[in-house]
C-alpha cells in the first residue's frame, strides 16, 4: 500500500505540524495504516517545545515530493556474488520469474561490484572460441558445472585450475602440453600421456576409464564427469567466476532517493539497458530499466493548513493530492482528480481535525489531545485572534480536559518559548514566512508571536535590512514582518516597500522608519491579507 504523506506549509508553525500529525493518526486509527505525518521545513522553538513537552518526535522532514526512484516499481532480481559460476548467472537471467536483462553482482557486504548481462555472457563465450584457455578457475566452480568429482589421492590438493582446454578426439592423439586441460573419452594412451606431460587437469568424459586412475597421486587433477567432451568443454568456460566477465567500469547506477527527472536525463544520455538501484547504505536493492520511467507512481499527499503552491512543499506538481484540510482562503492549488476537501472559517486547522475525530466517535490519546489543544491555542493566540470561533475554544478546552492540562498555563508556557530575539535577524524573519499572490502583486508576510515585543523592536533596523534584501531578491512588491504581542493584543508591523501601501491598506498615518503599530491586529490571514487584497485585488 502506497504511503500517504500529510504535510503542512513551508516554514511550519505549530498548527501546521500538529494538524498533520493528528490527521495522519486519525486515518491510521480508522484502518488506513499508511498515513505518515510530515513537515516541509524546520520546526520553530514553540513547536519543538510542545512536541518535547507531550512526548512526540518531530514528523518526517520531507524536502520535496518530486517522484523518486523509490516510487518506481523497479525490478528486484537476485544479486549474485562475484564468485558464482557464469552458468548460474545465465540460468538466473533466463529464469521466467526474473525476466530481467541484467543481474547486479555484489560484494559480500551487498555493495555493488558490477553488472552482468546475457550479452556479456555470450560475448565471453564467443571469445573462448578464439582463446580456449581459462585461468584460476576455482575447483568448486569446475566440479559444480561438470557435476563431476576428483579421483586423485586424498593427499593431492587442488584449489584452482588453469590452462588451454584441449579435446582429444577418438582414434587420434592430442597435443598434450604441460599445464593444459585435457578432455578425453575411453583413451588410455591420451590419459597416460597427459599425466606424464604434467597436464594441469585431465577430465574423463562419459567413460569408466577414470576408475583405473582412482586414488592415483599426481600433479595432474583427475576429474570424472558424465558429459561428453564437447559439452564438458563448454561447461568449463561457463564455470569461471561471473565477476570476471561482469561490467565493473563506468557503471551508471541510481539511489532510491534520486529524482526521476535526473534519472531520466542520465538514461537518455547512456546506452545501458539496465541500471543498479542502491539504498542509503550503497547496497543493491534492484535494477531499473527504461520502461520503468514511462509511468512512475506519484507520491500521494494531503495538504493541511494551506492550499497555495507558493507555500507548499517543493515538487507538488509531481505529486498526487488526495485531500486538502485548511482554514485559509482558497488559492491556486490544482488537482488532476476530484479530492476530499474540507475548508472551514475557523481559527485553526487542528480544530477541523479535532471535529473529524468527534464525527468518527474517536478521541485522540491524552498526549495527542494535549498537543492538539496547544496548537489551537497557538493559532488563535489564546482565543484572542479574530479568526477564532466559539467552536475553537470548545474543542481546545475539551481536548485539554482529556489531556489533563490547563489552557492558560500551556499558553503562557509555549508563548514564552517563542523565538529568541537573540537569533540572527534573517532566521527570525524566515521562521514563519508565507508568500502570497494578490492580483498582479506578490508579497511575503512573516509573523512572530510573543509576550515581549520590545526586545524584538530594539533590532528593527536589522529586520528591515533583511526585509529589503528579500524584497529585492524575490522581486516582491512589499515584504511585511508582524511582531504580534499577545498581552498588548496588537502587532508591531515592520515592512519593506512603499509607505503609502501600508497607510492606505490599514488606514494609519503614524508610519515611521518602516514601522507602525496596529492595535487589535493578530491575524495574518484575516486582517493583513484581506486589507491588502482590498487595495490590490
Amino acid at each position: 500500500m502506497d504511503s500517504v504523506y500529510v504535510i503542512g506549509h513551508r516554514n511550519p508553525d505549530t498548527d501546521s505540524v500538529v494538524s498533520a500529525m493528528a490527521y495522519a493518526a486519525l486515518n491510521n486509527a480508522l484502518g488506513e495504516n499508511n498515513y505518515i505525518a510530515a513537515r516541509a521545513g524546520h520546526l520553530n522553538t514553540e513547536t519543538s517545545y510542545l512536541l518535547q513537552h507531550f512526548g512526540f518526535q518531530p514528523p518526517l522532514y520531507l524536502k520535496s515530493v518530486r517522484t523518486q526512484v523509490v516510487d518506481v516499481d523497479y525490478d528486484m532480481p537476485p544479486s549474485l556474488g562475484a564468485g558464482v559460476p557464469v552458468s548460474y548467472a545465465w540460468n538466473m537471467l533466463h529464469n521466467e520469474q526474473n525476466s530481467v536483462s541484467a543481474l547486479p553482482i555484489t560484494e559480500e557486504d551487498g555493495r555493488l561490484y558490477g553488472l552482468v548481462t546475457a550479452g556479456g555472457i555470450a560475448e565471453s563465450d564467443m571469445r573462448s572460441v578464439a582463446d580456449p584457455s581459462v585461468s584460476s578457475v576455482p575447483i568448486y566452480n569446475l566440479l559444480s558445472a561438470l557435476e563431476g568429482h576428483v579421483i586423485n589421492s586424498e593427499e593431492d590438493i587442488f584449489d584452482e585450475i588453469s590452462g588451454e582446454v584441449v579435446i582429444a578426439l577418438p582414434g587420434e592423439g592430442a597435443e598434450v602440453r604441460p599445464g593444459s586441460i585435457i578432455l578425453c573419452g575411453n583413451q588410455k594412451s591420451v590419459a597416460d600421456q597427459a599425466i606424464e606431460a604434467g597436464a594441469s587437469c585431465l577430465i574423463f568424459c562419459g567413460t569408466t576409464l577414470g576408475e583405473q586412475y582412482r586414488n592415483r597421486s599426481c600433479s595432474t587433477c583427475l576429474i570424472v564427469c558424465p558429459y561428453d567432451a564437447y559439452r564438458a568443454a563448454r561447461l568449463i568456460f561457463q564455470s569461471i567466476p561471473v565477476g570476471r566477465i561482469a561490467c565493473t567500469e563506468n557503471l551508471k547506477f541510481f539511489h532510491l532517493t534520486d529524482y526521476i527527472d535526473d534519472v531520466r536525463d542520465t538514461v537518455i544520455q547512456s546506452r545501458f539497458r539496465s541500471y543498479p538501484v542502491l539504498n542509503e547504505e550503497d547496497k543493491v536493492v534492484g535494477t531499473l530499466s527504461r520502461y520503468h520511467l514511462i509511468r512512475p507512481r506519484k507520491k500521494k499527499v494531503v495538504l493541511v493548513d494551506h492550499n497555495e503552491t507558493s507555500q507548499a512543499v517543493s515538487g507538488l506538481d509531481q505529486a498526487e493530492i488526495i485531500a486538502i484540510i485548511d482554514h485559509h482562503r482558497l488559492a491556486d492549488v490544482q488537482t488532476g482528480n476530484p479530492v476530499f476537501m474540507r475548508n472551514e472559517p475557523v481559527g485553526s486547522t487542528t480544530s477541523i481535525v479535532a471535529a473529524m475525530y468527534q464525527e468518527h466517535g474517536l478521541m485522540p490519546s491524552p498526549a495527542l489531545a494535549g498537543l492538539m489543544a496547544a496548537a489551537i491555542i497557538s493559532d488563535t493566540v489564546m482565543f484572542k485572534s479574530p479568526t477564532c470561533k466559539p467552536h475553537d475554544k470548545v474543542l481546545a478546552e475539551r481536548l485539554a480536559r482529556h489531556a489533563g492540562i490547563n489552557c492558560e498555563e500551556i499558553a503562557r508556557a509555549m508563548f514564552s518559548q517563542g523565538v529568541s530575539p537573540d537569533m540572527p535577524a534573517e532566521a527570525l524573519v524566515k521562521t514563519d514566512m508565507k508568500e502570497f499572490h494578490l492580483g498582479a502583486h506578490t508579497l511575503s508576510i512573516s509573523q512572530i508571536t510573543t509576550v515581549d515585543s520590545e526586545s524584538f523592536l530594539s533590532r528593527s533596523n536589522d529586520f528591515v535590512e533583511v526585509l529589503d534584501k528579500i524584497r529585492n531578491d524575490k522581486q516582491y512588491d512589499i515584504v511585511l514582518m508582524m511582531i504580534t504581542n499577545v498581552l498588548r493584543e496588537g502587532t508591531e508591523l515592520l515592512f519593506s516597500g512603499d509607505d503609502e501601501v501600508v497607510r492606505n491598506a490599514f488606514g494609519v498615518d503614524d508610519v515611521h522608519d518602516h514601522h507602525v503599530f496596529l492595535p487589535g491586529v493578530l491575524s495574518r490571514k484575516l486582517q493583513i491579507v484581506p486589507a491588502l487584497s482590498q487595495l490590490w485585488g
